[in-house]
């Protein structure tokens, strides 16, 4: 059994990450502030603990299995541990790699065209069912820098999302993150040209406006292991902390010492929601993207179950922005077809909300950590009653 003699911000940082819980999720077990937990991590043996809290600390680590104390009593002995120099002190670690990675991007580009998606169909594959269990067919994309199964989905509920991979090799993360932000721009118009384009020869005046892109990565290899691992699974999740995004020249990498610094002193999202499993995946749900590396790939979720549920998610919280922007403007939503109002949206809702009977521990994981950060439940239950009130 582990024994903490005195508990600082160091050993109660580590106890969450031997028990692999996201910072608001290890914040809510233990009763505290996620902020308190961030000042954890960032201070370390600078802050030494109060009688009450540690003994909510004492608390858990007796709950803890034989597998997480194993871990934390490796944390407690490793270079890191009691009398070691504070990160914030310690010098950068010049040798500490920075790439290179290999990753493969997926984005989502979701615009609500209404009956636009009825003309388009004809030339259109059938797809399998998602998670929502949304009927949908899909074109070739043709993104001029995207791989050949980049496609563009088209739901019969309304919406267009373009689902565009490119696998890329970069020398640091900042370097994939200023891609990230510069090819956004360049994207959407793309992607509002695209649809208008397909609309017109298919002699529809429905005008589309692409206005938001959501990114998921798969790590596929990198140079890095264990904690540092983690921080770039948080890094993938929330690239904002390395690139300076209002640079007067477009979004600008911050360098090697900010990159080294996260990974020295380690970094954490509060709001990225964790849905790895031991010793199988690391994955991270936030609000701007998903970020999954498999340590099995034999066991792992495929990728295309990640992609299979944010097609699904995104095309619902385009349906459901559209709905509410009508409302809000005063107008009554027009929907593609009858079939397509409060009731289906109530059905979609519970398809992906509620757990299946022959679904994984992963599956549900991943599902209820995209759910989370995507705030969609609420905002289909608002889209739903503003359907019902609109034709009382």
């Amino acid at each position: 059994m582990a024994v903490v003699v005195q508990w600082t911000g160091w050993e109660a940082a580590h106890l969450g990450k031997a028990m692999r819980l996201s910072i608001r999720e290890y914040a809510r077990q233990l009763g505290v502030n996620p902020a308190t937990v961030m000042k954890w991590r960032k201070r370390g043996r600078a802050i030494e603990l109060m009688p009450e809290t540690a003994d909510i600390l004492d608390a858990m680590l007796r709950r803890c299995d034989d597998e997480v104390l194993a871990t934390f009593r490796a944390a407690l002995g490793s270079d890191g541990g009691p009398g070691a120099d504070d990160a914030e002190s310690a010098p950068l670690d010049l040798g500490l790699p920075l790439g290179p990675a290999r990753v493969v991007s997926h984005k989502f580009v979701p615009v609500y065209i209404g009956d636009g998606v009825r003309p388009l169909f004809t030339e259109a594959e059938v797809c399998p069912l998602g998670p929502g269990g949304l009927e949908h067919r899909a074109l070739p994309a043709g993104h001029p820098d995207a791989a050949a199964e980049s496609r563009l989905h088209l739901f019969a509920c309304g919406v267009a999302v373009f689902h565009l991979v490119q696998p890329r090799t970069v020398a640091s993360l900042g370097e994939l993150a200023a891609w990230r932000y510069r090819s956004y721009l360049a994207d959407l118009e793309w992607a509002t040209a695209e649809l208008r384009r397909l609309l017109a020869l298919a002699d529809s005046s429905v005008e589309a406006g692409a206005t938001y892109v959501l990114s998921a990565y798969l790590l596929e290899d990198s140079p890095w292991k264990g904690h540092r691992l983690e921080t770039a699974l948080q890094v993938l999740t929330t690239p904002s902390v390395v690139v300076d995004r209002h640079h007067p020249d477009g979004p600008q990498r911050l360098g090697d010492d900010v990159e080294r610094g996260l990974f020295a002193a380690g970094y954490s999202h509060p709001d990225a929601v964790d849905f790895g499993i031991q010793a199988v995946s690391m994955g991270l749900a936030g609000w701007s993207g998903v970020a999954y590396h498999p340590l099995a790939v034999e066991r792992a979720l495929p990728m295309d179950a990640i992609v299979a549920l944010e097609l699904d998610v995104q095309t619902l919280w385009a349906l459901s922005t559209y709905v509410l922007d009508e409302i809000e403007a005063g107008r009554d939503p027009v929907m593609p077809d009858e079939a397509y109002g409060w009731r289906w949206l109530r059905g979609a809702c519970s398809r992906l909300t509620a757990a299946r009977p022959r679904e994984t521990a992963q599956h549900q994981l991943m599902r209820e950590a995209v759910l989370a950060t995507s705030q969609l439940p609420d905002r289909l239950r608002a889209a739903q009653e503003a359907l019902r009130a609109s034709i009382a």
